[in-house]
């Protein structure tokens, strides 16, 4: 038997521009698709060759059986057009994929569940589409039930689903029904923190059973520690391939220039569009713009925004996301989540957070901005500003932790309890 689990040749995909992806016909879409929305999916061809763009063009690599391989790159370098492949949810336009292996994949929210069918329904069907008899489907469901934690919810249709429990119930059908090569796009980070340490683990298991893994994430910790070999996409090319260390390294070095770009002029964002984010400041309380901080120093994060149509936003949620350069999770600051919610604001302005007492150590740090209105994506934008923190005296003693003990500061107190007498 060959050791290798995926050959891929000159590989290339194309879509076309503001309409319809080019049309291809695989038994998995067939299934799921035609079942959602029957005459759309019959619909043809048709556009206008000006249109198209090549979301991967002539990539080639091998992936051996039992390695765990990651896949990085910024937003809209391919990564997960190049899973949908791999994962037969989307054919070529040309060269050739060779699969050697059931394949397992968790990539959007929503990909191989019918939003009709309850969570027990979709464990048949996912593992139907997989080729698994339903003897073998019953062996594992207990075991997909328990991790997904969401045994109340079983015979409840998907659609009533929120996110986080859609999320546990597809990694835990994509993992546990015995794939030879599990397939996991950055959906991961829908999950709590917990759960997405849960699924690295189980993803860790997976590979240690001699099962591959490929995996996609913005988290450099996540794939340094998971990923024997890692892949950096960009713009639909392999930039760099290798050990994690020298391509994880190739890639910050790529994505350290977007924070002099406006937010403006970056394309690699996701949202309908309806508000845009144009500019971010990072400033001390004097008003004056920054580029370093130190532990502790009150600072402000000036967002400038404007909307699509001349008419107020209401119920608008924005979030600024801290991140350490590797793309490990820190915290994050949430309007709604401190009891400022925007029911209403001007089509065009400034969304200001302030942060008093800056909880970080010494180190540099990536800033992520996601904002919704009436609870839809309007506009993402990963590595938006990077944030360097200096030497400084949070605790008021002079002493901080060492680096190695993570990024974030948090203020506490001691006090003791003891008995004086000596029995």
């Amino acid at each position: 038997m060959s050791d290798l689990a995926i050959r891929v040749e000159h590989l290339g995909k194309q879509y076309r521009l503001g309409g319809q992806q080019l049309r291809y016909a695989t038994f998995r879409e067939a299934l799921v698709e035609t079942s959602r929305a029957p005459l759309r999916w019959l619909k043809g061809q048709g556009g206008n060759a000006q249109n198209k763009f090549w979301a991967l063009e002539d990539v080639s690599f091998e992936v051996k059986r039992g390695e765990a391989v990651g896949i990085i790159g910024r937003n809209g370098a391919g990564k997960s057009t190049l899973l949908k492949v791999l994962s037969r949810i989307t054919s070529p336009t040309r060269g050739r994929v060779d699969i050697y292996g059931r394949v397992g994949s968790l990539l959007e929210v929503g990909t191989g569940f019918h939003p009709e069918l309850t969570g027990r329904d979709n464990i048949f069907l996912n593992g139907a589409i997989l080729g698994m008899t339903r003897r073998e489907i019953m062996r594992k469901f207990d075991d997909i039930v328990a991790f997904a934690e969401i045994e109340k919810f079983l015979d409840t249709a998907v659609k009533f689903y929120s996110s986080g429990m859609y999320v546990r119930l597809a990694f835990a059908v994509a993992a546990h029904l015995e794939p030879e090569i599990l397939v996991v796009d950055e959906v991961l980070a829908v999950g709590d923190a917990e759960f997405q340490k849960k699924c690295l683990g189980k993803m860790g298991d997976v590979a240690h059973e001699g099962r591959t893994v490929l995996f996609v994430s913005h988290n450099m910790a996540a794939i340094s520690a998971l990923c024997s070999v890692v892949y950096l996409l960009h713009q639909g090319h392999t930039r760099a391939s290798g050990p994690p260390q020298t391509v994880i390294e190739e890639y910050l070095n790529e994505i350290k220039p977007t924070a002099g770009v406006s937010l403006n002029e970056r394309t690699d964002r996701e949202g309908d569009g309806k508000l845009r984010l144009t500019e971010i400041v990072i400033r001390d309380m004097s008003g004056d713009p920054i580029e370093v901080a130190i532990p502790g120093q009150d600072i402000t994060v000036e967002i400038a925004y404007t909307a699509r149509e001349v008419k107020p936003l209401r119920n608008v949620s924005m979030a600024i996301g801290f991140y350490g350069i590797l793309g490990q999770f820190l915290f994050f600051c949430e309007n709604e989540m401190v009891g400022n919610p925007f029911k209403s604001i001007p089509p065009k302005g400034k969304m200001i957070c302030r942060i008093p007492r800056l909880p970080l150590a010494p180190g540099s740090y990536v800033l992520n901005l996601y904002c919704e209105v009436n609870g839809t994506l309007t506009d993402w934008i990963q590595q938006a500003n990077y944030l360097g923190v200096l030497e400084g005296d949070f605790f008021g003693t002079g002493k901080l932790p060492p680096s190695r003990h993570g990024g974030v500061l948090v203020l506490h107190s001691w006090s003791y309890e003891g008995d004086n007498e000596r029995g």
